[in-house]
C-alpha cells in the first residue's frame, strides 16, 4: 500500500515591522487631530498597516497567490482608500482599504516594479521597473494602455506632470484652452542610466531629454507640488535642480508643431548633501516648503526653499561682502562701480541668485537605523514638520522637527532641532533571529538574536517580554518554563527569568569564545555548551542561598555550576544528547561528528563523510538514527547503533543550517525529519524511506533557525527576512508521486514564463512606444478556454442550424431535436452564444487582450461569427467592440486581405450600429430623467443657511497663508 503524509501549510507570520525591499506611505485616514496617523509599509509579500501612535497593526493585506516580494506602493490623491502595490515579479495589484481585498490586477512588467505613481484624478497609473519600461495603466477599463520606452536602465522615479490648461479672454468670455478633449498631461521620468526624460503622453513620446547627474546614475527624483521644478539625487552627494516651466507646458498642449528652441526643464545649478553616499528618496512637503533627501546610511537631510524676502537679503549680504573686498583691494572707484550695479535692486536680484541662495540645508536627522525610506507625516493636529522614516533594520519611527523656522527673523533664534516622538519597534527583532525554542507546553516561542531576546505567545503572535542580551548564538528553556538560558557570542551563558524579564546569572563560560550550541539534559538538571575554545562543559542547576546586601536574610538564587570538561581536536559547532541520555554527539570544524557516552565521556562513534563542517544535527525520538547537515548542500542519515552512513541526500542548492526530527513517535512519523538552508527552503524528509516528502517555500531569505513542536503537529522557522513563520500539519494527505509530479509541472510553467518574456514582440521591440502585453501561464489558459469555448459553440450552432433547415424543408416530419454538448445542458439549456460569452466575461480585464492573442489567425473567424450574434442580441456591448476593434488593430492586414472576413465585417457594423443607437437612446432617455429628478427634488428641498462657498474660501486662505515659492522665480 502506498504512504501518504499529512501536508505542512503556512498559518501565520510574525516578527516583522517593515523590509527593506519598497517605499513606505503615510496616511491620515481622515482622523482630524486624532492620533498620529497610519505606516502602509511592504513586509515582504504583504503589507501591513501600523497605527504609529499605538504601536497596532491594524490590518494586512496578502494575495493568497503571490509570493513575490512587495517592491513598491503608492496612495491615490483622488480616492485615500485606494492603494497601488507592486511586486518583485511585474505584477501590480490594487488594494481597497477599506476591505483589505485587491480589486485589480496587472501584469505587464518583466522585472521587479520600482516606482508607482497615480495622477490627480486617480483614473491612470503609471509604473516603472527594472525592465526599464514605463507603462501607462487604465484603472476605469482595467487595462495596459501602453508601455513607453526610452531609459536604458532601471526607472528610478516618476510622476505625472498635469498643468492646469489656460483660460483665454476676460469675463464673460473665458474660454478654456482645450474644450472639447482634456489633454493627458505629461510624465517626467529619470532612470539609473542618469537621464531625466519629459513625455508628451497625448503623442505618447518624449519631447525632451537631459542628462540628470555628471556622476553617472540617478536614484532619485523629488517634483514640488506646484510642478514648478524638480529635484534630481545621485551618487557622491550631488542633487541637480531644474526649473518646469509650467505655463509653457499647458499653452503646448493645444499645438502640435512646437519649436525645437523651447526647453521645459532648464537646469538651475547644483547642491550637495553632507552625506556622500547613494541617494534613496527626495520627497517633497505636500504644504510647505520643504524636502526631505537620503541615503543608505543613518541619515536624513531637510533642506528648506528660501522666501523672496530671504534671497534678497543673502544676494545682498554677498554683494555687500564682495564690495567690501573690492573696495580694500582696488579702492574708491571699485567701490562707486558696485554701488553703481547695486542700484537695479529688484526682482533681477532673485533671477542672478545662485541656487545655495535659494535652498539651504534645515537640519540633519540621526536615525536609529539606516534609512530605507521617508514619508511626510501631515496631521492636521501638529504645528511642526513630523517626518515617518522606515529603517532596514526592521523599525518604523516618527520624529518631530522643531526650532527655528523660516518664519524667524531673528538671527538669535536657536538652531532647528528634531526629536523622536514615537516608534515602533517592540514587535520585531532589529537583527537576524539566529535561535529559535518552544516551551514545554507549546504556548511560548523565544527568539534569540545580536542584542535582543524575546519570548512570543505562539497563539496570539503578541510579544510577551524582550531581554537585552549579547549576541546570542543559541538559547533553551530550562525545566518549568520560568528560566531562559542564552549562550552568546562573546563566550557567556546568560540566565533570564522570563516572568520578571531579569537577568538572573551571567557565567563567562567559553573564557571570550564563540557558544556555538547548547542542549539542556533530557534529565533537566544541567545543560551542556560547546565553542570556538575545543570544549564542551557540563553546568548543573543549583538554588543557592545568597545574602542580601545590608541584611542577614538569604534569598535563593539559580546558578549554574560548572561540572565536567570534555575537550576535543577542533571548535565544536553543535552539539546533542540522544533522547536516551546515553550518548552525547558533537560536531567539529573538521567536518567530522564524534559521538561519546555521556556518563564515561568515553568516545563511542567517529562518522566521516562531510566534505565541509557539520552546521546541524539531531537525533530520533528512539535514539537509532542522527541525521546531519552540512556546508557541502548533503543531509547524511548514520545509524547509531554502528555508525554506519544510511544514506546521503543531496538536500539543498545551498548551505544546509538547521535540521530537526519530528520529537515522538505518534503517528508513526518518530523517523520523519525537516531541514532548512540558505536557499530559502524548508524540506519534510523520511528517513526510512529516504525520500522527500514535502518542499516548503515562503521566506524569502536564507534561514537561520528552526524549532519543531513538542507535538510534532507545527513548525516554527525564522529567517533573514526578519519573519518568524509557523507552518502547521493539516489533515490533507501527500502522496509522494503527485507531489514530484506538482514540481515538475511548476518547474515547467517558471520555464514557460521565463520562455515568454525572453521573447519579445518583434514589431515593437526597439519602438518608442509599445503594447502593455505580457504573457504568463494565466493568460496563456485564459486563451485554452477561449479556444475551447469557440470550438464547443461553433459545433452546436451547426447542429442547430442544421435542425431548424430539417424543420423548415419538411415541417410535418418529426425531426429530432440535435444532440447538444453535455456542457450546455448542464448549464440549463443555454446557447451557444450565452455559453461563449460567459467564459469571455469571467476573463480579468487585464488579461483580456494577452489571451486573445494566444488564439490562432483560423479561430479568428470563428470568434467573428459570435461577435455579429452578440451584436445582434445586444449581448455586454462594452466588451463585444472591445474584443472586436483589438482583433482587428491585431490582424488587420490578414482581414481586409480575405473577402470572406470583409463581408462577415459588413454584417458585424450593420448590427453593431443598431445596438449602439439602441444604447444611445437609452442613455440619452435616462440622463434626461434624471435631470428632469433633480430639478425636481430642488425645487421641493428646504434651503438651509449654509455657505456652499466656505471650504473653498478656507482653502483659498489657507494657500495664501502658506504661500509656495515656485523654481521658476529663480530661473
Amino acid at each position: 500500500m502506498v504512504k501518504s503524509y499529512l501536508k505542512f501549510e503556512p498559518v501565520k507570520s510574525f516578527g516583522l515591522i517593515a523590509t527593506s525591499s519598497s517605499n513606505l506611505v503615510w496616511t491620515n485616514k481622515g482622523r482630524s487631530g486624532t492620533g498620529a496617523g497610519q505606516a502602509i509599509v511592504a513586509a515582504n509579500e504583504e503589507v501591513l498597516i501600523w497605527d504609529i501612535k499605538k504601536g497596532e497593526l491594524l490590518g494586512r493585506w496578502r494575495d493568497e497567490n503571490s509570493r513575490a516580494q512587495v517592491t513598491a506602493i503608492t496612495q491615490s490623491k483622488a480616492d485615500p482608500d485606494l492603494f497601488a502595490v507592486g511586486y518583485e515579479d511585474g505584477s501590480i495589484r490594487l488594494w481597497d482599504s477599506k476591505i483589505a481585498t485587491a480589486v485589480v490586477n496587472f501584469n505587464g512588467h518583466k522585472s521587479a516594479v520600482t516606482i508607482l505613481a497615480f495622477d490627480k484624478t486617480g483614473v491612470r497609473l503609471a509604473s516603472g521597473g527594472k525592465d526599464t519600461d514605463i507603462i501607462i495603466w487604465d484603472l476605469v477599463a482595467e487595462v495596459g494602455q501602453y508601455k513607453l520606452r526610452g531609459h536604458r536602465d532601471q526607472v528610478t522615479g516618476l510622476r505625472f506632470v498635469e498643468p492646469e490648461p489656460q483660460i483665454q479672454g476676460e469675463g464673460d468670455e473665458q474660454t478654456m484652452a482645450i474644450d472639447n478633449e482634456a489633454p493627458e498631461g505629461f510624465l517626467l521620468t529619470t532612470g539609473k542610466d542618469a537621464l531625466i526624460k519629459l513625455w508628451d503622453l497625448s503623442s505618447r513620446h518624449c519631447i525632451e531629454t537631459h542628462v540628470a547627474q555628471t556622476n553617472g546614475e540617478c536614484w532619485a527624483l523629488g517634483v514640488s507640488p506646484d510642478f514648478s521644478g524638480c529635484v534630481t539625487a545621485g551618487n557622491d552627494g550631488e542633487m541637480k535642480v531644474w526649473a518646469l516651466d509650467i505655463a509653457a507646458l499647458a499653452s503646448s498642449a493645444q499645438h502640435v508643431d512646437l519649436s525645437q528652441t523651447v526647453k521645459f526643464l532648464q537646469d538651475q545649478g547644483t547642491l550637495h548633501r553632507q552625506s556622500k553616499d547613494r541617494a534613496v528618496e527626495v520627497i517633497f512637503h505636500p504644504r510647505r516648503d520643504y524636502f526631505a533627501v537620503h541615503g543608505i546610511e543613518k541619515s536624513v537631510e531637510i533642506w528648506r526653499i528660501r522666501t523672496e524676502v530671504e534671497i534678497k537679503k543673502s544676494v545682498a549680504r554677498k554683494r555687500k561682502r564682495r564690495r567690501e573686498k573690492l573696495a580694500g583691494a582696488k579702492g574708491k572707484k571699485a567701490d562707486g562701480n558696485v554701488n553703481m550695479g547695486e542700484a537695479d535692486d529688484g526682482a533681477d536680484d532673485i533671477t542672478k541668485a545662485d541656487i545655495s541662495d535659494v535652498f539651504v540645508q534645515h537640519v540633519i536627522v540621526r536615525t536609529t537605523g539606516k534609512v530605507r525610506s521617508v514619508a511626510w507625516a501631515t496631521s492636521s493636529g501638529s504645528k511642526g514638520l513630523q517626518l515617518l522614516v522606515g529603517s532596514t533594520n526592521n523599525l518604523l519611527e516618527l520624529y518631530t522637527i522643531v526650532g527655528k523656522g523660516k518664519d524667524k527673523t531673528k538671527s538669535k533664534a536657536e538652531a532647528p532641532d528634531y526629536n523622536k516622538t514615537l516608534a515602533v519597534e517592540l514587535p520585531g527583532h532589529r537583527t537576524d533571529i539566529r535561535s529559535l525554542a518552544i516551551s514545554s507546553d507549546d504556548k511560548m516561542l523565544a527568539s534569540a538574536a545580536n542584542g535582543s531576546l524575546k519570548i512570543w505567545n505562539i497563539r496570539t503572535s503578541a510579544c510577551i517580554r524582550t531581554f537585552e542580551c549579547g549576541y546570542a548564538l543559541c538559547c533553551a528553556f530550562l525545566p518549568g518554563d520560568k528560566v531562559m538560558v542564552v549562550g552568546t557570542k562573546e563566550g557567556e551563558l546568560q540566565l533570564y527569568d522570563v516572568n520578571s524579564a531579569a537577568l538572573l546569572e551571567s557565567v563567562n563560560a567559553h573564557d571570550g569564545s564563540a557558544i556555538w550550541s547548547l542542549q539542556v539534559h533530557p534529565d533537566g538538571k544541567s545543560v551542556v555548551s560547546g565553542g570556538a575554545d575545543k570544549a564542551a562543559k557540563f553546568w548543573d542547576f543549583r538554588i543557592v542561598q545568597e545574602q542580601v546586601l545590608g541584611t542577614t536574610r538569604t534569598t535563593p538564587k539559580l546558578k549554574l555550576v560548572p561540572s565536567r570538561v570534555l575537550k576535543v581536536a577542533d571548535d565544536i559547532l553543535s552539539l546533542r544528547f540522544s533522547p536516551d541520555s546515553k550518548l552525547l554527539a558533537v560536531a567539529l570544524l573538521d567536518s567530522t561528528v564524534k559521538v561519546f557516552f555521556v556518563d564515561t565521556l568515553k568516545l563511542y562513534l567517529n562518522l566521516y563523510g562531510h566534505k565541509l563542517p557539520v552546521l546541524s544535527m539531531d537525533m530520533s525520538y528512539d535514539s537509532k538514527l542522527i541525521v546531519t547537515s552540512s556546508a557541502d548542500k548533503n543531509i547524511r542519515i548514520w545509524g547509531l547503533d554502528f555508525g554506519d552512513c544510511h544514506k546521503a541526500l543531496f538536500g539543498h542548492q545551498d548551505s544546509i543550517l538547521q535540521v530537526a526530527f519530528v520529537p515522538h513517535n505518534s503517528d508513526g512519523n518518530g523517523h520523519h525529519f525537516f531541514s532548512a538552508g540558505k536557499d530559502r527552503a524548508i524540506k519534510y524528509w523520511d528517513a526510512d524511506k529516504f525520500e522527500q516528502i514535502q518542499r516548503i517555500d515562503g521566506h524569502h531569505g536564507e534561514i537561520w533557525a528552526l524549532a519543531i513542536g513538542h507535538n510534532g503537529r507545527f513548525l516554527v522557522s525564522a529567517s533573514h527576512d526578519k519573519s518568524v513563520r509557523v507552518w502547521e500539519e493539516t489533515d490533507e494527505q501527500i502522496f509522494l508521486e503527485e507531489e514530484r509530479e506538482r514540481e515538475i509541472e511548476e518547474l515547467y510553467e517558471s520555464t514557460l514564463n521565463a520562455s515568454l518574456e525572453a521573447d519579445p514582440d518583434a514589431a515593437d521591440a526597439n519602438g518608442e512606444v509599445g503594447a502593455a502585453t505580457k504573457q504568463t501561464s494565466e493568460t496563456l489558459m485564459a486563451g485554452e478556454r477561449i479556444a475551447e469555448a469557440l470550438e464547443l459553440g461553433v459545433t452546436d450552432l451547426a447542429a442547430v442550424r442544421e435542425w431548424e433547415e430539417t424543420k423548415l424543408a419538411n415541417p410535418r416530419a418529426a425531426a429530432a431535436p440535435p444532440q447538444r454538448n453535455p456542457i450546455f445542458l448542464a448549464l440549463g439549456g443555454i446557447s451557444a452564444e450565452q455559453y461563449v460569452m460567459s467564459v469571455l466575461q469571467k476573463i480579468k480585464a487585464a488579461a483580456l487582450h494577452d489571451a486573445l492573442l494566444v488564439l490562432p489567425f483560423a479561430s479568428v473567424p470563428v470568434l467573428f461569427t459570435f461577435l455579429d450574434l452578440f451584436a445582434k442580441r445586444s449581448m455586454n456591448m462594452p466588451l463585444t467592440c472591445r474584443i472586436l476593434f483589438f482583433m482587428l488593430k491585431t490582424h488587420h492586414k490578414q482581414i481586409v486581405a480575405s473577402r470572406t472576413m470583409r463581408s462577415m465585417l459588413d454584417a458585424i457594423r450593420t448590427n453593431l450600429r443598431e445596438a449602439l443607437r439602441k444604447q444611445k437612446d437609452e442613455m440619452g432617455y435616462n440622463i434626461a430623467a434624471l435631470k428632469v429628478v433633480g430639478m425636481q427634488m430642488a425645487e421641493s428641498s428646504v434651503k438651509g443657511f449654509v455657505d456652499e462657498n466656505w471650504d473653498e474660501e478656507r482653502e483659498e486662505r489657507e494657500g495664501a497663508a502658506i504661500k509656495k515659492r515656485a523654481f521658476v522665480h529663480v530661473s
